[in-house]
């Protein structure tokens, strides 16, 4: 009898305590944490590999050839305008501005000379004491002196702005890109010494695949990403090329790119992602996802009769991976209480006490 009155009592203590407490499940109900499943805005976007180039990039190549004798700048280094790049060996040009001086500076006392005779000439010629064809044959003389002496003041102007061109200086103010040359070599006028390019003046080329032309359009989002995935910049689509490239049937995009931190550098191999729309689906936690046999599951708590909660085991057709997520595009609902604890230990229909 006793027995029998303890275990009444049992039963009765079990009864008031499910009373109290709707949302206990049965014996052996495990804990588990959950979280909501709510649909969110998530990019439809295709990534590519692109590549940085400057809008603003002036070539550097000499108007003269040479052995460069000096480098004054290192790459990477920023120059004002005019200033000196490199040096290539100005020693012949200066003997030749040299040689024009001097032959301009013989053909000056020659003029001198002509002149005097000419003043002399007319002086006599009004005198009456030489002819007027003596008077014409010195003025001819003098012309001629001072035609010679404008032709060598030409060429001395000419080669001494050509020793100019043995100093190659910076168009304008900028960023120095390489410097492929060194001293010692020697460069021709076709021979690229270096850039100066523009800071912060750069466009991302993207090369898009011929199967997504259709969808190109002016004005899409393009986001530079680094290599783990982290947004540099934001930009959007400023130029679609007309043609493909019959080499890797891909069309030309440009974005323009704000590089105020200077993180990208001319000619850098980035990745750029499209952004094609945005379309509103569940997420789940990477870690709360299950894959057997090349099929993702997930664990929901799901509701009973009398509040209690039991695990089921849901197949999910995967979209995009967001962060530490996954895009949900089938088998999840905007609401579902996800399992994201102790998952391993789960078995389909299994009570569940949700928390959290």
């Amino acid at each position: 009898m006793l027995v029998a009155a303890l275990a009444a009592a049992a039963i009765a203590l079990g009864c008031s305590n499910a009373a109290q407490n709707p949302h206990a499940s049965g014996p052996g109900a495990m804990p588990v944490k959950v979280l909501e499943a709510r649909a969110v805005p998530v990019d439809d976007a295709s990534e590519y590999v692109a590549t940085v180039k400057s809008r603003d990039s002036a070539v550097i190549m000499p108007q003269v050839e040479g052995q460069v004798t000096q480098i004054f700048v290192h790459s990477g280094e920023r120059v004002a305008a005019g200033a000196a790049l490199i040096e290539i060996d100005p020693l012949k040009q200066q003997a030749t501005v040299k040689s024009q001086e001097s032959a301009r500076a013989a053909q000056q006392a020659s003029l001198d000379w002509a002149k005097k005779q000419y003043d002399r000439a007319v002086g006599l010629s009004s005198a009456g004491v030489v002819s007027k064809q003596d008077l014409e044959q010195a003025k001819s003389t003098l012309d001629a002196a001072q035609a010679q002496m404008d032709s060598l003041d030409a060429n001395v102007r000419e080669q001494e702005v050509q020793l100019h061109y043995y100093r190659v200086v910076a168009p304008r103010a900028g960023v120095v890109g390489d410097i492929p040359v060194r001293v010692g070599d020697r460069v021709t006028t076709s021979t690229v010494l270096t850039t100066v390019d523009k800071p912060g003046s750069l466009e991302a080329y993207v090369y898009v695949p011929i199967e997504h032309s259709a969808q190109l359009k002016m004005n899409l989002p393009v986001q530079v990403l680094d290599s783990d995935g982290k947004v540099l910049a934001n930009s959007r689509i400023s130029f679609i090329s007309p043609q493909v490239d019959n080499t890797t049937q891909t069309v030309l995009v440009k974005a323009q790119i704000t590089n105020g931190n200077e993180a990208l550098r001319q000619s850098q191999f980035i990745r750029a992602r499209i952004v094609w729309g945005t379309h509103r689906n569940p997420e789940v936690p990477i870690l709360a996802v299950s894959r057997l046999g090349g099929q993702y599951f997930a664990f929901v708590a799901e509701p009973q009769n009398g509040g209690s909660f039991v695990a089921r085991q849901k197949p999910l057709t995967i979209g995009l991976t967001v962060g530490n997520d996954y895009e949900v595009e089938g088998g999840l609902k905007a609401g579902d209480k996800i399992i994201i604890s102790g998952t391993q230990f789960l078995r389909d229909g299994v009570p569940v006490i949700p928390q959290g």
